[in-house]
């Protein structure tokens, strides 16, 4: 999905930025920090990154994280590209309306998530910004950062179910030859 999004969005590299740990997920039941930095490692390649940037900035709120990165790297436009399940929850986010004017935002589609994302409070107020995807990073300046829907196939897959998926195979105990 990242590799698709990086084409549709004319994307130099996409970048997996797996967090030291998501505030507004309990601790409990999250797969350790190393482990889910080499798992997204393992599926990156290429122009798909997988970094602890996040972690080594010391950073767990996405607003700082995008404010750290673009003083360290200010000819870098960046976008965040996220699963039409972050949308309903953005407004928990930490200052989400003051990282959405300043973002391009893409969103991903996912199945049962992404008709209440285009239905939701942050879709809602943003909706005059919303572009194509090609058109995201193009055209003049405006007053408000864009946002787009990337058309895709709702995909199933997420972190969470990969990870369990893995774990039961793993405690599968081994058949005798």
């Amino acid at each position: 999905m990242a590799d698709h999004a990086r084409r549709a969005l004319g994307l130099d590299a996409v970048w997996l930025l797996v967090s030291p740990g998501n505030p507004l997920k309990p601790a409990r039941g999250m797969a350790p920090f190393a482990e889910r930095l080499a798992s997204a490692r393992r599926i990156a390649g290429g122009p798909v990154l997988a970094t602890d940037v996040e972690a080594r900035l010391g950073s767990r709120f996405t607003v700082r994280t995008l404010a750290l990165l673009r003083r360290r790297f200010p000819l870098v436009r960046f976008v965040l590209l996220v699963g039409a399940d972050i949308p309903t929850q953005l407004p928990r986010w930490k200052r989400w309306k003051h990282m959405l004017r300043h973002t391009p935002l893409a969103v991903l589609p996912r199945p049962g998530e992404t008709r209440r994302a285009l239905a939701g409070q942050a879709m809602h107020r943003m909706a005059r910004w919303r572009k194509r995807p090609r058109a995201l990073l193009g055209g003049p300046d405006m007053p408000h950062a864009p946002w787009c829907l990337i058309p895709a196939r709702e995909h199933p897959a997420s972190a969470t179910a990969i990870r369990e998926a893995l774990a039961r195979l793993i405690d599968m105990p081994r058949r005798q030859p």
